[in-house]
């Protein structure tokens, strides 16, 4: 049945060699199941009969019915079209065709009663419809066309409405290419029909009976002919909710099945808490653990005692302590005679973990270093030998930790910060630095709402760290607009008067950076008019300094030099001056609702109370409206994950480099929360019981994954 699916769609009855080209370049349907699965993405209702008269702009497909009056051919070259006007009681419109005209010539006739389907375009003072499909009506019979059945028609988007089911059409997304070729929305309809006809019986079934009885969920090859031919709304919708569970319930198996498979592997065992460790807290600790980082310490410390290698997700608001935990369970680490690696995503940020650490640790037998692309040649040659001997204990560094001639003596530890810049590739060859792998912990300050942690980290163990250090004042969050800008320079100037220091942020984005670095240009020029020398002083930093001169500009501000910086987004993470009290975010519009929260939690670190200031236009979309409202009535980064969700989709969440990680067909983690639930249990379920997957009541959903491996579908889930 597996042949049947993986069959060449160039086989199928109505494709060949040139339809089935262009379906793999524009459609990426290469075999029968990727056309099983290229659903509609709407339905529309023929027999919903539209009177001419009442024809209006938003409707998208349209039926009407008529009698054929005149047929004509118009224009020369390749302006050449065919014409054929239509009339109703109410009215008349034109059917035009560009293509293919001998044969509507011998097909459309003047006298015919007609229906015709297509999508209805104004020009020149009346409506037309461009490539409609025809049906010719025996004479006289145009049916009923009242103004009900007109909205019904011009809505055309679902399978309900209480029109007959059986006259739905499925409408697919279409190419230019795909039409020239014939696969219209008929053209497709047409292959679809064909698939069922052919495959019918050759659908395996590959989710275990007692789920589908479990859920009340209709069998495999019943659910596809329904979602592209529905045959009632209920069984439509029926159909629909199989098609979502059976995606993240085998995308839930994958993740479950790996977070087995890591469980089960080897891993080096931290049986000590040794000298470091514990000079370190009671000497060292700058202030007094929380509950949810003890709390986080003791689940991490149980996994490095069991054997098996650790892979931990830890998970906890802008300021919560993570870096501490980490630095705790490195010692916890060397300790026991391994080495520890921690991986930044820029370099900034990797040297503020340098500072934080080496003044952690001051007094204490650990050697810290830092490796990334600007290290001089011949302290690296130095650095990279002593990492080999074991002398180098605690290694910090970005990307340039996974090259090949970063060598460890013995990894035990391997600290992956804002992991979400990081490519699963990447992440996994720190892996490989010894003999077994080492323990891994990946740490995010964006929070992750439930269904999106269950997808996108359903292989880790999580820890979250769900409560800030005491004392902390919540950060006061206001909105103005750019007609509000003195009022801002002068509670900018009341701040400094106080001895704070203020970060001015302007937005990048990557598909205008030059456009962008004027943008903060203009703003720096702006910023020293209105502060000017000798009273006050500006540092600038942008991610195209080079990176002595960037350095050397955020000393400066981190010193207490400079009483403003003027940056773009390169602050967003990493950059800890306690002084510093007033965040001022420019076209905050621009931004998303994580960064904006990462770039408010640069301030509120010190005992001083806080501000962060949101600077918009005064025209605001409805999205960014609810942005900028929902920075200023939370702090909970959980809640702001939450929304961020809901306005950006999972897709978005994670940035750019990560963009592919949920594409999904059919399901949405949003819209579809109480599915990947149901889904995750029944896998776990499946699994708890049977593993490997080798009992009999699961054969089917084995070879489905057997089958899935095969054809690569796991690509698509980075």
């Amino acid at each position: 049945m597996y042949d049947f699916l993986s069959t060449n769609i160039e086989f199928l009855k109505g494709v060949g060699p040139a339809r089935a080209q262009v379906l793999r370049q524009e459609g990426h349907i290469h075999t029968f199941e990727d056309l099983l699965y290229y659903f509609p993405f709407r339905y529309i209702n023929k027999n919903n009969v539209v009177p001419i008269a009442h024809i209006r702009d938003e409707q998208t497909y349209i039926t009407v019915k008529g009698r054929i009056v005149e047929v004509s051919e118009k224009g020369g070259g390749r302006q050449k079209r065919l014409v054929a006007t239509l009339h109703d009681e109410s009215g008349h419109l034109d059917l035009i065709w560009f293509s293919g005209l001998k044969w509507v010539k011998d097909k459309i006739k003047v006298g015919q009663w007609v229906a015709a389907f297509g999508k209805p375009n104004w020009f020149q003072g009346h409506f037309s419809l461009a490539h409609p499909d025809i049906e010719v009506l025996a004479a006289g019979v145009v049916g009923s066309a009242g103004s009900s059945a007109a909205a019904s028609a011009a809505a055309g988007s679902g399978a309900g409405g209480g029109a007959n089911p059986a006259t739905l059409e499925p409408v697919y997304s279409m190419t230019e290419g795909m039409k020239k070729k014939g696969l219209t929305l008929k053209g497709l309809s047409q292959i679809a029909r064909q698939l069922f006809i052919t495959g019918a019986g050759q659908i395996p079934e590959m989710i275990p009976k007692a789920v589908l009885e479990q859920y009340r969920l209709p069998d495999r090859e019943t659910s596809l002919r329904e979602m592209h031919f529905p045959s009632s709304p209920e069984l439509w919708q029926a159909a629909k909710t199989r098609c979502k569970f059976e995606e993240l319930f085998l995308l839930q198996i994958h993740i479950l099945k790996n977070k087995i498979a890591k469980k089960q592997q080897t891993g080096f065992v931290f049986s000590d808490v040794g000298e470091r460790f514990l000079a370190f807290f009671n000497h060292n600790l700058p202030f007094e653990l929380t509950n949810a980082q003890k709390r986080v310490i003791r689940e991490i410390r149980q996994d490095t005692k069991t054997g098996f290698q650790m892979n931990r997700l830890l998970q906890g608001d802008v300021g919560s302590g993570k870096t501490m935990v980490a630095l705790m369970v490195m010692l916890l680490a060397i300790d026991n005679g391994f080495q520890a690696c921690l991986m930044a995503p820029t370099e900034i940020l990797a040297r503020q973990h340098l500072q934080s650490f080496s003044k952690y640790l001051k007094g204490l037998p650990v050697r810290v270093a830092l490796l990334c692309g600007a290290t001089p040649k011949s302290e690296r040659k130095t650095l990279l030998s002593d990492l080999k001997q074991g002398e180098l204990q605690i290694l910090i560094g970005t990307h340039a930790l996974l090259e090949d001639e970063v060598v460890f003596k013995n990894l035990g530890l391997a600290v992956i910060d804002e992991q979400h810049r990081f490519g699963v590739a990447q992440r996994a060859k720190l892996w490989h630095k010894n003999t077994l792998p080492p323990h891994v912990l990946v740490m995010t300050a964006t929070p992750i709402p439930r269904t999106l942690g269950m997808t996108l980290y359903g292989d880790l163990d999580a820890s979250v760290i769900d409560e800030l250090p005491p004392n902390r004042k919540p950060i006061k969050t206001v909105h103005f607009t750019d007609s509000a800008r003195l009022t801002v320079f002068a509670f900018m100037r009341d701040e400094i008067k106080k001895g704070r220091q203020i970060y001015v942020v302007y937005p990048l984005i990557q598909e205008s950076e030059n456009l962008d670095l004027k943008d903060l240009m203009d703003g720096y020029e702006s910023i020293s008019r209105a502060f000017p020398l000798p009273d006050y002083a500006v540092s600038i930093v942008h991610g195209k300094m080079k990176p002595e001169v960037k350095d050397y500009e955020m000393q400066r501000f981190i010193k207490g030099e400079t009483q403003i910086m003027v940056s773009t987004t390169v602050i967003e993470v990493g950059v800890d001056v306690p002084n510093a009290s007033v965040m001022v975010i420019e076209n905050s519009e621009r931004f998303g609702l994580a960064q904006l929260h990462q770039l408010r939690g640069r301030v509120g670190r010190g005992a001083e109370q806080s501000y962060c200031l949101l600077m918009t236009g005064d025209k605001l979309s409805s999205d960014a409206q609810k942005r900028v409202q929902t920075m200023v009535d939370t702090q909970d980064g959980f809640k702001i994950a939450e929304a961020d969700l809901q306005l950006r989709g999972p897709g978005d969440l994670q940035g750019t480099q990560q963009s592919g990680v949920l594409e999904l067909r059919i399901a949405n983690l949003v819209e579809d929360a109480p599915i990947v639930q149901a889904a995750r249990q029944a896998a776990m379920d499946i699994l708890s019981d049977d593993p490997t997957l080798r009992a009999e009541k699961n054969r089917p959903l084995a070879m489905e994954i057997q089958h899935r491996k095969r054809s690569n579908f796991w690509a698509q889930i980075s």
